[in-house]
């Protein structure tokens, strides 16, 4: 059985999370190369990735994706970080994701939905 984790715990990883939300990068990225999953996931499932293409850290995106961030991982929403950098409408994150794999059709928000249904004809003709 495992042991619940502790509040300090608890705390250092929602500071990880933070930091793919806010950067800096260079700090995530000691992190994750010091032992934290690239793939660490909040209670709602966002990844790191996720976040990271939600608030437009498009530098991060690329050092995630350098260090093997899956592009498939959808959260509790049905929603992918290739939705969330068109939705957001970061070109070069979509570019990024793109060549790192990323399924435009995955999830059941894909990112070719968030493009249709918002009217984003320029994240929509990266996709295509």
């Amino acid at each position: 059985m495992t042991e619940p984790l502790t509040d300090s715990e608890i705390a250092l990883l929602n500071g990880v999370l933070d930091l793919a939300r806010y950067g800096p990068p260079n700090e995530l990225l000691l992190m994750i190369d010091a032992g934290v999953p690239v793939n660490l996931t909040s209670a709602s499932g966002d990844t790191l990735l996720m976040l990271a293409a939600y608030y437009k850290q498009t530098e991060t995106v690329r050092a995630l994706l350098q260090r093997g961030a899956d592009t498939g991982r959808i959260n509790d929403r049905g929603q992918t970080a290739l939705g969330a950098a068109v939705f957001r409408q970061d070109g070069d994150a979509v570019t990024a994701l793109l060549a790192a794999g990323a399924d435009p059709a995955q999830g059941s928000k894909s990112a070719l939905d968030i493009a249709r249904f918002f009217d984003l004809p320029d994240m929509l003709a990266l996709l295509e």
